[in-house]
């Protein structure tokens, strides 16, 4: 599935978040969303999953734009993980998961060994096997994170959005979190604030700056990293494995 961004603007309590954004993601590519805090991203995000209707623009779903389908239609096709999610603590985790089921069941079906069977699916491609009972507010702060991802996954959608999917996660889970997006061949739009993952783990990447989004590239350069973020920016090759990464520092530490 793709989705394209024609002229989209945000205004949210007076002010102006995104102005004029124009972007496409091609089916199958995982796009990652950066910028410093407070440049839209979440907004943007929530745009693109029909969440949050934009004051002006539109966004379109291989071609239809997102306000013409109804929200069971739109959850069908987009899974959506936010940032930060309240979730009741009297749930279990496979229950949470479970809800990524629902906008594919019929009216006031119930849960049957099918879906019980996606839902410990899900749970295992995430690292959680064997957890779908235990009560989330006995959940770590990443398991939770792991949990959410779980439900966009067995919400079988072609386009994921996930803002900050890596929040709460250590080092080694963020990968293997990367990783998996990656191999799922969908739709991924993501956002990231550890710019050395996001550059090395998307295939594109849109910097918003200013309330508007910088042409997609493939590779983050530096230039344009310190001149977003204040910070002095460079490309070094990792001893071990060879691959390019994004290393900073302070300016005035560089100064």
């Amino acid at each position: 599935m793709s989705l394209r961004v024609e002229g989209l603007t945000c205004v949210l309590g007076g002010r102006t978040v995104l102005t004029g954004v124009d972007l496409a993601v091609e089916p199958g590519e995982v796009l990652g969303v950066v910028g410093p805090n407070g440049s839209g991203k979440s907004t943007l995000l929530r745009a693109l999953a029909g969440i949050r209707r934009p004051t002006v623009g539109r966004v379109l779903l291989d071609g239809t734009p997102l306000t013409a389908l109804r929200a069971r239609q739109r959850a069908r096709r987009i899974a959506f993980v936010g940032q930060e999610e309240d979730l009741p603590p009297d749930l279990c985790a496979g229950e949470v998961v479970a809800l990524g089921l629902v906008p594919h069941r019929p009216p006031w079906a119930g849960g049957d060994a099918v879906e019980r069977a996606a839902v410990t699916a899900a749970l295992a491609a995430v690292h959680l096997d064997g957890l779908a009972d235990r009560p989330v507010d006995r959940l770590s702060g990443g398991e939770r994170r792991r949990v959410l991802l779980a439900r966009g996954l067995a919400q079988d959608a072609g386009v994921l959005v996930l803002d900050e999917p890596t929040n709460h996660l250590d080092v080694r889970h963020a990968l293997g979190l990367l990783e998996l997006v990656r191999s799922l061949r969908r739709t991924v739009v993501v956002s990231l604030h550890d710019l050395d993952l996001a550059d090395r783990w998307c295939d594109r990447l849109v910097v918003l700056h200013d309330g508007r989004a910088l042409p997609a590239v493939s590779d983050l350069d530096p230039g344009t990293v310190s001149r977003v973020f204040g910070v002095a920016a460079a490309r070094v090759t990792h001893p071990v494995t060879g691959r390019s990464r994004l290393v900073f520092d302070s300016l005035r530490e560089s100064s």
